[in-house]
This record gives C-alpha cells, sequence and structure tokens, in this order.
C-alpha cells in the first residue's frame, strides 16, 4: 500500500456526471496516468465528429486520452499494461471485459449511484424516485465478475425530496460521489480501507432487493390506472430524461413536472379536464395529476400556463 499522490490511476468514464468526479481527483493533484473513454461520434448537421464531456476535459487538462472501439482489442490492452497502474476508478462507462477491471495490483473502483447491494443496474437514480423512496445513495465498490456485485468500500445516504426530479438528483450525486471516489482512494490506496461483501449488507427484513433496469419506452408510458402518488413518482423519475409520457389528441405529451390531488375523478382514468387557462389535469385510480411542465410532440418545453394560452383542445 502507498500515499494516494504516488498511486498510479487510470479513469474510465464517459458522460458529465464522471467530469465532476476526474475534476475532483485532478484538483487534488491525483496521478492520473491516462483517461479512457468512448470514441468520437458523429453529432449535429454536419455529423461531424463530436467529443464527449470527459474527453473534452481530459484534452482541456492536458491528460493522455485513449478511446478503445472495443475494450478486448489488444493494442489498447498493451497500451494499459504500459501505463502499469495501481487502480483504476470507473464512473458511468461500458462493462469491462476481466482482463481490463483485473489488471491493475489493487483492482478497479466503481461508482454506484445507489445503496447497492439495492438498485443494481443501468438507472439507479430514476428506479429509486419512481419507487417512491425517501433516500437512496451512492456506492464505491470494486468490480468483479456480475454487474453491480463486487465487495463495498464506501456508501453514503442521500435523503430524497418528496418533489425531487431524477436529474435534481443526478446533479446532487456528482458533487458528493466526488468527495466519495477520493475518500475511497485515499483509504484504499493507504490500507485502512477494507472491502465488505455485498451480502453481509443485505437487510434481512427485506423479501427481495430492487433492480435498477434500463429504461424503455414502455417503462416511460403513463398508466392512468395507477394511483396519483405513483404516476407523480414516475414523472419526477424520469425527468429531464426520457421523460414520463402520455398522449393529448393522438399527440405525443411528455411531463416533466406535476403535483397530484387524490379524491374522486369527475371524468373517467385517464381522460383530462382543463380551463384553458390555468390548469391541466389527468384522472388516476385515485385522484388527479396535475401537469405542471410539459411538451407536446413537435413544441418546445413550457409551463402548463403558457401551453394552455396557445393550445385549442
Amino acid at each position: 500500500m502507498k500515499p494516494l499522490k504516488d498511486c498510479r490511476i487510470v479513469f474510465m468514464g464517459t458522460p458529465e456526471f464522471a467530469v465532476a468526479i476526474l475534476d475532483k481527483l485532478v484538483n487534488e493533484n491525483c496521478n492520473i496516468v491516462a483517461v479512457v473513454t468512448a470514441p468520437d461520434k458523429p453529432a449535429g448537421r454536419g455529423m461531424q465528429l463530436s467529443q464527449n464531456a470527459v474527453k473534452q476535459y481530459a484534452v482541456q487538462h492536458a491528460l493522455k486520452v485513449l478511446q478503445p472501439a472495443k475494450l478486448k482489442d489488444q493494442l489498447f490492452i498493451e497500451e494499459l499494461q504500459i501505463l502499469d497502474a495501481d487502480v483504476q476508478v470507473v464512473v458511468a462507462f461500458r462493462m469491462l471485459p476481466e482482463m481490463v477491471w483485473n489488471m491493475p495490483t489493487m483492482g478497479t473502483i466503481n461508482l454506484h449511484a445507489s445503496l447497492l447491494p439495492k438498485y443494481r443496474g443501468a438507472a439507479p437514480i430514476n428506479w429509486a424516485i419512481m419507487h417512491g423512496e425517501n433516500e437512496t445513495g451512492i456506492t464505491t465498490f470494486k468490480l468483479q465478475h456480475a454487474i453491480d456485485t463486487g465487495d463495498v468500500l464506501m456508501q453514503l445516504i442521500i435523503p430524497i425530496r418528496p418533489d425531487e426530479t431524477a436529474g435534481e438528483l443526478h446533479d446532487e450525486m456528482k458533487v458528493l460521489g466526488a468527495q466519495l471516489v477520493y475518500d475511497t482512494l485515499e483509504g484504499y490506496c493507504k490500507g485502512s480501507l477494507k472491502p465488505v461483501a455485498q451480502k453481509e449488507l443485505l437487510n434481512k427484513s427485506m423479501d427481495e432487493v430492487p433492480e435498477a433496469p434500463k429504461l424503455h419506452t414502455e417503462t416511460c408510458k403513463i398508466n392512468w390506472e395507477k394511483t396519483s402518488q405513483e404516476v407523480f413518482n414516475l414523472v419526477r423519475g424520469l425527468s429531464p430524461y426520457p421523460g414520463a409520457f402520455t398522449y393529448l389528441d393522438d399527440k405525443v405529451l411528455k411531463v416533466y413536472r406535476a403535483s397530484f390531488e387524490q379524491g374522486n375523478p369527475t371524468v373517467s382514468i385517464g381522460h383530462f379536464e382543463t380551463d384553458s387557462k390555468t390548469f391541466l389535469r389527468f384522472a388516476t385510480a385515485d385522484g388527479w395529476l396535475y401537469v405542471r411542465e410539459l411538451q407536446l410532440e413537435g413544441k418546445k418545453r413550457m409551463v402548463v400556463e403558457d401551453f394552455l394560452r396557445g393550445y385549442r383542445f
């Protein structure tokens, strides 16, 4: 074991979420010997190659960048071997083959946006809110064969506000996750942090551990047969992306913010009421969902009052 400043670190990540963690490590003068990220992709009208958020940050800070199309590519493997990292840090990246995650002497550390073993999978922030949880968290753990099952290093509990959206929680986790990764590396590199098997963290009163699978279109479609609270949780759990949706005059209507009211609807479940000025509400199994911010297919995102001023039902 050695002090963190002496540890050779390879960082792997792609989206904006990962940038906050990389920025923390750079600002703490950690020894980032390389950054591994996704290849540039064509984007925009001209379909010119576009750099992802992590690539842009790495270039700005003169960090060595590797962008393998395939993680088992022999040249990429050889480059990793030459780098001779003590530890790898993975944040919002692809699934790694064993020859990659097992290469460093201290293995590979991953940051996951839940309190493992709860919400293993691709969309932990979304599912925690959609299930109506009042708290979640972030976890650093060591990678192993099965996804999100490795031994836990550190965890931090994060409360979820009753009206909090997935986007707001995501931004909060970026900041807290950066500190957690740094604290994890500091303790793990000097040997004061011992991994704990996830089975030891299981709550014995829990019948089954909730999972966080990839979001599909059908997941995002609002089922008005659900309770008002359940529909409300779906809306905020999918806001701002990919967005919960329903239909209005045969057009897709995405709902980004809402509120709900329990009671006896005066129209059939799934139908709407409006005064064409201040409110648009849909009937649920036990009340109403009030749409506060929305986007109709072909239109821009707006608050409901602006929408109602210009829309003719």
